[in-house]
């Protein structure tokens, strides 16, 4: 059974940085390409950033190009995500999938349960 669980999420000011973590589990494949998705308030759940399994390539939503970088720890079976710049629009429940890198669509149900990161001065 795959188990997704992020962490790190909290409140910060506008300007800051964050860095949120996602141990996974479960997974009968190891070489899934992993990805960060957010869903703020109202809106559809939409793909942030996406890393492969050998890490040689990243893939990002225009909207966090250049603030955001996300990586992996095979050895750990985590997921990170460093948000630099962070803005009142980046306020959002954050969660990690499995991702098809074709498509960015995330892979495994149910989601996890998110960790919220919430940008206010």
């Amino acid at each position: 059974q795959v188990q997704l669980v992020e962490s790190g999420g909290g409140l910060v000011q506008p300007g800051q940085s964050l860095r949120l973590s996602c141990a996974a589990s479960g997974f009968t494949d190891s070489y899934y390409s992993m990805g960060w998705f957010r869903q703020a308030p109202g809106k559809e759940r939409e793909f942030v950033a996406a890393i492969t399994w050998s890490r040689s390539s990243t893939y990002y939503a225009d909207s966090v190009k250049g603030r955001f970088t996300i990586s992996r720890d095979n050895a750990k079976n985590t997921v990170y995500l460093q948000m630099n710049s962070l803005k009142p629009e980046d306020t959002a429940v954050y969660y990690c999938n499995a991702v098809e890198i074709k498509t960015t669509a995330a892979i495994f149900r149910p989601w996890g349960q998110g960790t919220q990161v919430t940008v206010s001065s």
